[in-house]
């Protein structure tokens, strides 16, 4: 059953003005009460995976690292989300992408390929810190923001929020880890179904399939999110065993989502001007998205409930 919130939780709990840090893209606030650290897209930037969020992701790594070891700041919970309303990730850089298929650019879709799935693994791993990573999406989550927040071993959805691989309208596949994230909750067949038949799926859909945790009411996320975490801090033992089996019978092998990337590559660089032309119709219509902030599919993306 969909998570509800409690009357007395509040609706919103960050200090939004008192950054831990600030990145390019995205900003980080200190959760001492819940042992977190959240990780927030800023409201301004693209919502999608661009080269400043990844450079961002590993920044962000790398000072959670001395959080932990030199200050001694006790995290259990890293939590992903965004100030973008109606959005959490609309995935890749589409412009990226289409100017490093129109020159041929196999090293520059490499070395993108090669940072997604870097940040994915992280995000999957707990950054070799042992922290469990949460992702709160509170609307859209597509093609690789799909797999940035199935990367995370939590999974918190408003009842809004929508999910999808719009990557087959134009010719690819979702190469950042879908397939390796996906089989373990769905099997094979669905994985492979949901990476190519371009529908977006909602929360409470994706709950009743095992890919959504909790579902909360739209505008709750943050309290129904905090209730369960609390839980998890007053009964540490059993959700820390679980996080430990879990990585011992469904490890994420990084050399395996690099291979997999590669594929991307090949596949992206194979791409023609009509399939090119498609990716830049989507562009303009996630930018108009952008815009609004509203939580329809983009053109020529169908729904299921």
């Amino acid at each position: 059953m969909p998570a509800s919130n409690p009357a007395s939780e509040p609706a919103s709990r960050l200090p939004l003005d008192r950054p831990w840090r600030t990145y390019g893209a995205s900003h980080a606030f200190l959760d001492p009460e819940l042992e977190a650290v959240w990780f927030r897209a800023r409201r301004g930037a693209p919502p999608r995976m661009t080269p400043q969020l990844l450079e961002d992701v590993g920044r962000f790594a790398r000072d959670l690292e001395e959080l932990m070891g030199t200050q001694r700041q006790a995290v259990r919970f890293v939590v992903t989300a965004s100030d973008v309303p109606g959005i959490y990730s609309l995935g890749g850089d589409l412009a990226l992408f289409v100017e490093l298929i129109r020159a041929r650019d196999r090293d520059g879709l490499a070395r993108y390929a090669a940072r997604c799935v870097e940040a994915v693994h992280g995000l999957a791993t707990g950054f070799g810190l042992g922290v469990t990573t949460v992702a709160l999406v509170q609307g859209a989550a597509l093609g690789g923001g799909f797999e940035a927040a199935l990367a995370c071993r939590l999974i918190v959805a408003e009842r809004q929020s929508s999910f999808g691989f719009p990557e087959p309208l134009f010719g690819l596949f979702p190469g950042m880890g879908a397939y390796t994230f996906l089989g373990p909750r769905v099997g094979p067949a669905m994985a492979r179904r949901m990476m190519l038949d371009g529908v977006q799926r909602d929360a409470e859909r994706l709950h009743r399939m095992g890919i959504v945790d909790l579902v909360a009411a739209e505008g709750e996320g943050e309290a129904v999110l905090a209730r369960h975490l609390k839980e998890r801090l007053r009964r540490p033992g059993p959700f820390e065993a679980l996080e430990r089996i879990a990585a011992r019978h469904e490890p994420v092998d990084l050399a395996q989502l690099r291979e997999i990337a590669a594929l991307w590559v090949e596949t992206a660089l194979r791409l023609g001007e009509r399939e090119v032309r498609t990716m830049e119709r989507l562009l303009r219509a996630q930018a108009r998205r952008e815009g609004g902030g509203a939580a329809g599919a983009p053109s020529g993306v169908s729904h299921a409930a």
